[in-house]
């Protein structure tokens, strides 16, 4: 018997609304969110070539160390929350903020999740002005996966 390949691809999808980029809680109901699949594009895994994709569990372990969180959303894309500790370095600005980052410590970018090209953008636009790729990480998930793991967040001023 011959099996062919599955071809998986994934749905159309149709919103009447402006899409929402960030989970949000629903009803009165403290740990339920829902979550918009409407907006954006799957992200690749690895971002760009040396650059590390962490997960909640590493990213954590990483700050414990001293790793500095970039989050690199625009302003209207931060749905008013980031996660705490995180800079804003939004990623249409980050060449101009270069010189914020120190290449002798672990920078880890995030955006609003896996379909964001927020972060990949930014940390691309910095590897190709010569900013080490060891001195990246990557956190794919970003507040989509953030927020629906229930994980600490905090308003953004």
């Amino acid at each position: 018997m011959r099996v062919e390949p599955a071809v998986i691809e994934r749905t159309s999808r149709i919103r009447s609304q402006d899409p929402a980029s960030v989970p949000r809680k629903v009803g009165g109901e403290p740990d339920l969110v829902v979550v918009d699949t409407t907006w954006g594009e799957l992200q690749p895994l690895q971002c760009a070539p040396g650059v590390v994709t962490l997960g909640e569990l590493e990213l954590l372990e990483l700050l414990g160390g001293g790793a500095v969180l970039v989050d690199s959303r625009v302003p209207g894309s931060r749905a008013g929350i980031t996660i705490p500790g995180a800079v804003n370095l939004p990623h249409d600005r980050i060449l101009e903020f270069r010189d914020q980052l120190d290449p002798s410590r672990l920078s880890v970018f995030f955006c609003n999740g896996p379909q964001c090209p927020q972060s990949p953008a930014a940390v691309r636009a910095l590897m190709e002005t010569g900013y080490p790729a060891s001195a990246l990480a990557y956190y794919r998930g970003g507040l989509h996966d953030w927020v629906t793991l229930a994980m600490p967040t905090e308003r953004v001023t």
